[in-house]
Formats: C-alpha cells, structure tokens, sequence
C-alpha cells in the first residue's frame, strides 16, 4: 500500500487516528483533538500508546509487543484495518505508528498527507471511544536496529540542523550527534504546506544514501518520518535505530559537533 493517503481517500472503509503531539506541553494533542477532529478520528497518544517511559534506552523506547498488540486492539485495528494516521507537524508524529504497523507486517496503513493542519473539510469537537478489538499475537517489531548495530553503516539524523550540530538541545544530555550520521531533517522531505514532497525529489534528497542504512533522531519518532521519505524516495524501509540520540547520549557515548559527519 503507499505510503500516503490524501483527503480524497478518506471514506467510511478507513480508521483514522489523531496523533498530535506537543514536545513541551504533554496535554496539548489531546486537549487539541478534544477540541477539534477530523470526523470519527481516534486519539492516539505517543507518549503512553506507542513507547514505554523513558528511561536508559531514550526518550521513547518501544513498548513491549504484547502491549502494543493490546493496544491496537483497544484502539479497534485488526490485522484487516485500514489505518489512516494523521498529525498536525507535517506527518513527523504520525509517521511513527505508520512505521510500528510496518515492522510487525501490518501494511495496510497510510500517513494523510499534510495533516490537520491541511485539512479543509469539516471538524467535529468531543471524544471519541472505538469499539475493542483483537490484535493477534505478533512475534516482534522488526527493522529496528541498536547502538551496537551502527558501525559500518550509514546513519541518517532526521533531526533540525541546529540540534544535530550541537548549537541547542532542549532536552537530551548532550549536545550533538552520533559520529558519522548525516543530518537529513525532516524539513526535507516536505513541501512549505506540509504535504510530502514528490517522490522524484524525494529521490533526489536521498541518492546518496547507501542500502543497509538506519535513520535516527532524538528519541525514534520523528527518524520514521525520514524512514517513510525513504520509502517514497524508492527505498527499501531503512532500519530504525529507536533509541536515537536520546539513548545514545545517555551512555555517554562520543559525540560529534558541527556540520562534519
């Protein structure tokens, strides 16, 4: 399935999830969502549905399977539904359970291009509950690679040019990054409207990347935003590297600064 959906393929067959999210203030997507929504949209919440609390493997580290499996089925998907995520950053938090449903082979989901914030149809306020459902038993996410797993690879930083080069980090123990990462930010793959840009240029932006990569950024959320870019680009799905920079600066690891790999 692409990778994408657009606002034309939104029908009753598909289940739509709101993944807002604010850095900085935690309450901020579900008090957004609670005050408006696409139409029939489910709140998912990064923080609690998609990770386990932070800790020494970064910010956001994957959640057991059989939780996520619980959740998915709290959240009403089956291995036959039609997920559509959506957020209001350009897909950047969206792209997460799109990447979390790839890895245990679930492919029939799709990030809508250009989010809330491109949306023009109508809005509906309030909450809305999906009715429970049974997520089978999963064997385990894939494609996720570990600190351990980095060397003779190339390793893509998704993160904003400043944070990579070690000039602001709001949140993370260190400043800078993970030596010989390349900083693609997500910014890149990005029209200014916040729809993706077209696959040729998206091709464009990655020619230079070798097979055998693993995308990264502070915590392992916004690197699958560069992981669905990559697809897009003609790619394979990259490796993730989940515990990102946030992980990485919490073993005290060396560190790079500047614009050199």
């Amino acid at each position: 399935m692409h990778p994408l959906a657009s606002a034309a393929t939104l029908d009753g067959t598909v289940a739509l999830y709101d993944l807002r999210w604010d850095l900085v203030d935690r309450s901020k997507g579900r008090a957004d969502y609670e005050l408006s929504h696409i139409p029939g949209a489910y709140f998912v919440d990064l923080d609690t549905d998609l990770a386990d609390p932070p800790g020494a493997g970064g910010r956001h580290p994957l959640p057991p399977i059989e939780e996520f499996t619980s959740t998915l089925g709290r959240l009403g998907i089956t291995p036959e539904t039609h997920v559509v995520v959506y957020d209001d950053m350009g897909g950047r938090i969206a792209a997460r359970l799109w990447w979390m449903l790839r890895s245990i082979g679930h492919d029939r989901v799709q990030v809508l291009d250009g989010g809330f914030k491109h949306w023009d149809g109508p809005t509906e306020s309030g909450w809305n509950e999906p009715t429970p459902a049974h997520y089978p038993d999963v064997e385990g996410f894939t494609g996720v690679a570990e600190s351990h797993h980095l060397d003779g690879r190339t390793v893509i930083d998704a993160r904003a040019g400043e944070r990579y080069r070690g000039e602001f980090e709001p949140v993370d123990p260190k400043a800078g990054h993970i030596p010989g990462a390349v900083n693609i930010p997500t910014g890149s793959n990005l029209n200014a409207d916040g729809t993706f840009l077209d696959e040729s240029t998206l091709a464009t932006v990655y020619e230079q990347i070798p097979a055998n990569s693993v995308v990264s950024c502070g915590s392992g959320v916004t690197a699958c935003h560069d992981a669905l870019a990559m697809v897009l680009a003609g790619h394979p799905m990259p490796d993730v590297y989940v515990g990102s920079f946030s992980e990485w600066s919490r073993k005290d690891l060396p560190v790079e600064m500047g614009d050199s790999p």
